[in-house]
C-alpha cells in the first residue's frame, strides 16, 4: 500500500502556486510582525499590537501550504480545487492587509464597528470568511470524489479536511457574542476580551474562550495526516491503521465540541469544572477502549 510519505514524496505533484505564493507572503509577514512584536511598544487588548498579525501570519503559512500538498497528492488533478487556491489567495491577502492597517491605525480589526471605516473593514473581513469557508468546501469535495488508494491516508486528508471546516464554522460563533466598546462580537465567554490569557495564545484563563475549539478544530488538517503517517511507519497491516485513523477523527470531532461546550459554559480551558472532567475522561476511555479493541482483533 502506499503510504502518506510516499504521497506525499514520490508521486508526480501539481503545487498550487497560489497557495505556495500565499505560504511564502505569510511566511514574510510572520517575520515583520514578530519584529513589530519587539519593536513596537503599544499594546491592544493587552496584548502587543502585533500578536494578531504575527497568529494569522503563521496560521496561513500552515494552512495553505497543507491545502497545497493535499492538492499536490491526489491522484488526479481538481481544476475546481486550483481555483479554489485561487480564491484563498486573494481572500487571505484581503484578511491580512485590513489586519495590518488596523495594526497600523492602532485599531482592532474584529468585531470593531465604532466608526464607518472601522465597520466597512470587518464587514468586508466577515465577507472574505464566508468566501474561505465556501473555497474550503470545494477542495474537500474534490478530495472526498477521489479515489485514493491508501485508505489510511484517504481518511486522514478527509476526516482532516471536514474537521477543519467544523472549526472554521465554530468560529461564526464569536459574533454572536456580546462585545463592549464599539464591538460586535468577542472572543470571550463570561468576561471581556483582553483580560488576563495564556502565553502566545493568549486564550483566557478567567473565563470560556472560543478561539481554542476553532483552533484545535482547524488543525485537524495537519493533525490526522501525521497520524497516519506515523502509523505508516509501523507494521500494523492498512486495514487496521484506517480503521485507527477513522478513531482518531471521531475523537478529534468529539474533542473540538467539548471544548466548545467548555468554553461557551465561560469556564477557562485549565479550570473545568467536574461534568466537564467527566466528559474529558468518558472520550479519553471510549477511544482508548476503541483502539485496544482494533488492534487486539489485529
Amino acid at each position: 500500500m502506499t503510504t502518506v510519505d510516499t504521497l506525499a514524496l514520490r508521486s508526480p505533484v501539481r503545487w498550487n502556486r497560489a497557495l505556495l505564493a500565499l505560504t511564502v507572503a505569510s511566511v514574510v509577514l510572520a517575520i515583520v510582525a514578530g519584529i513589530g512584536i519587539f519593536t513596537d511598544p503599544r499594546i491592544l487588548t493587552g496584548v502587543p499590537i502585533w500578536l494578531k498579525p504575527f497568529k494569522f501570519a503563521v496560521s496561513f503559512v500552515v494552512y495553505s501550504w497543507t491545502l497545497a500538498w493535499m492538492l499536490a497528492i491526489l491522484p488526479k488533478r481538481s481544476r475546481a480545487g486550483e481555483w479554489a487556491g485561487i480564491v484563498i489567495l486573494g481572500v487571505a491577502v484581503l484578511e491580512l492587509t485590513i489586519i495590518v492597517f488596523q495594526v497600523i491605525r492602532g485599531r482592532t480589526s474584529h468585531y470593531n464597528v465604532a466608526t464607518p471605516l472601522d465597520e466597512m473593514l470587518w464587514s468586508a473581513m466577515g465577507t472574505s470568511i464566508m468566501v474561505l469557508f465556501f473555497a474550503h468546501v470545494v477542495i474537500a469535495v474534490a478530495a472526498l470524489r477521489q479515489r485514493i488508494a491508501d485508505r489510511p491516508a484517504a481518511f486522514a486528508i478527509r476526516l482532516g479536511l471536514l474537521i477543519s471546516l467544523l472549526g472554521m464554522a465554530l468560529g461564526f460563533l464569536m459574533t454572536s457574542q456580546t462585545g463592549v466598546g464599539g464591538t460586535l462580537g468577542a472572543h470571550s465567554v463570561g468576561v471581556a476580551d483582553g483580560g488576563p490569557g495564556m502565553p502566545l495564545t493568549g486564550w483566557s484563563t478567567t473565563g470560556g474562550d472560543l478561539r481554542i475549539g476553532h483552533f484545535i478544530g482547524m488543525h485537524a488538517l495537519q493533525a490526522l495526516p501525521i497520524v497516519a503517517y506515523l502509523l505508516s511507519r509501523t507494521r500494523i497491516v492498512a486495514v487496521v491503521r484506517a480503521r485507527l485513523v477513522l478513531i482518531a477523527g471521531g475523537a478529534y470531532t468529539v474533542l473540538v465540541l467539548l471544548l466548545t461546550w467548555q468554553a461557551l459554559r465561560a469556564q477557562p480551558l485549565l479550570e473545568p469544572d467536574g461534568t466537564t472532567m467527566i466528559a474529558f475522561a468518558a472520550l479519553a476511555a471510549v477511544t482508548a477502549g476503541a483502539t485496544y479493541a482494533v488492534t487486539r482483533r489485529a
